[in-house]
């Protein structure tokens, strides 16, 4: 366990592939329908996009091992959100969403809206793991420009080569989240085809970060009103 942490901590790609390898296809696969990563989200906003992957059957040693590092299939932010908020949470995928409630003229509530919550996606003890692995990528590894002085962040970065490969394109991300030990907020900072230096740690964390910034204090504040 220590070893896998500290090698995901750095994003090691060849662990990342030894990983999936030993999986297989067959469980990564299922890995990839229980986290709901092969259909749409249900966010109430119209047009949302699904998931872009290999089929099954197409999947060999090759396809599953970029996979395994986050290459060779497309899903979007929203989807993203959802699925590491589901981790980090305790094990609870929650469908995203922006309505709240129903109001009339009189700014009285007509109907409070509520979403489907699909329970231990992964366990209390996994989430917890996953936390703390995730809060040491901005400690001490690749995602340190992520860090807000004084609070408990967590996260991780991505750079990700878009096709054809060799173009020199990139997408560059970071998803960040807080506290790291009790989870209130997340972000994620994604830059297509970024000029010059292009590791999304370098470049994405910080936009998170300073997000963070005036995040942070605010619910910090909000919390002692209350």
């Amino acid at each position: 366990m220590i070893a896998v942490w500290r090698f995901f901590v750095n994003t090691c790609n060849p662990v990342f592939i030894t990983v999936g390898l030993r999986l297989g296809v067959d469980r990564y696969y299922d890995y990839f329908k229980k986290f709901g990563l092969l259909g749409r989200t249900g966010v109430d906003l119209p047009g949302e996009a699904g998931t872009i992957m290999h089929k099954k059957e197409n999947i060999k040693a090759v396809e599953l091992a970029t996979i395994s590092f986050g290459q060779s299939f497309q899903i979007t932010p929203v989807q993203l959100a959802a699925t590491v908020s589901g981790i980090i949470n305790g094990g609870s995928r929650v469908t995203p969403h922006f309505g709240v409630k129903v109001v009339n003229s009189q700014g009285e509530t007509v109907k409070t809206l509520s979403y489907p919550v699909e329970k231990n996606i992964v366990s209390e003890e996994t989430s917890e793991k996953m936390r703390y692995i995730l809060e040491q990528v901005v400690e001490n590894g690749s995602g340190q420009n992520g860090y807000v002085e004084g609070y408990r962040v967590g996260g991780k970065t991505a750079t990700s080569q878009t096709l054809p490969r060799g173009s020199g394109r990139y997408i560059s991300s970071f998803l960040g989240f807080a506290p790291a030990d009790d989870p209130k907020v997340l972000a994620i900072a994604i830059i297509n085809n970024p000029q010059g230096v292009y590791y999304g740690g370098q470049i994405a964390a910080p936009i998170v970060r300073q997000l963070f910034e005036n995040i942070l204090p605010y619910l910090e504040r909000m919390n002692y009103n209350t």
